[in-house]
Parts: C-alpha cells; structure tokens; sequence
C-alpha cells in the first residue's frame, strides 16, 4: 500500500518522457541550468564528462566532472529537476565500467575516451 502512495506521488513530479535525455556514463555533456538572480532568470551551462549516474525514479542524478584552470570541479545534478532546462550530448565516450572515480587521478591527456561510432 505505501509503496503505491510513493509511487503515485513519485510520478507527479517526474519529467516527460521526451524531456528526459538519453546520456550514458562517458559521455560529454552541456548542462542548461536555470540560474535566478533578483528578479531575473538565466541560463548557465556546465560542461564536462559524465562519470557516474544514480538513483532511480525522482531521486536519479548525474555526476558531471570538469577541468578549471588546473582544478577538477564536479557537479551533481538530479535528472527531474525544473532547475535543468536541457542537457546536450557533445561527444559519446566508450567505457567499460559504470562509474568513472579513476579519472580523477588522471591528468591531461589520460583523461580522455575513446569515441563511440
């Protein structure tokens, strides 16, 4: 019984399913984020390589992992949130593995995939 009330309430705050973008893990990605400053609203983009993916139903989110001056910067965002207003897929990458964690002892050109036909 309760785990039909959770998933009722679970599918009300679900995106479309043509809203959902199809990436996998390796994949090199734009992030659209809708940024509020004051009363204005803007779009920032965070781009970078997904290396990992988590959760299910309401609760999935994406792990997105930058190089910034040196630095590596990685950003969780959950996958049904309004917040997000697109996600493009720049490159594909091959990987034989769900979670990339070991490319964040890799610097430079270690860091990069293999591309996907």
């Amino acid at each position: 019984m309760s785990k039909q009330i959770l998933s009722m309430v679970e599918k009300s705050s679900l995106k479309e399913e043509k809203d959902v973008p199809q990436f996998e893990v390796g994949d090199t990605v734009d992030v659209h984020t809708r940024i509020l400053e004051g009363d204005k609203e803007r779009i920032q983009i965070f781009n970078g390589l997904v290396i990992a993916r988590a959760g299910a139903g309401s609760r999935a989110n994406f792990t997105v992992r930058r190089i910034v001056q040196g630095e590596g910067v990685e950003r969780k965002f959950p996958l049904h949130s309004p917040k997000i207003a697109k996600v493009e897929v720049k490159r594909s990458g091959v990987t034989r593995r769900a979670k990339l964690y070991y490319l964040r002892d890799r610097v430079g050109k270690a860091t990069r995939l293999r591309e996907r036909d």
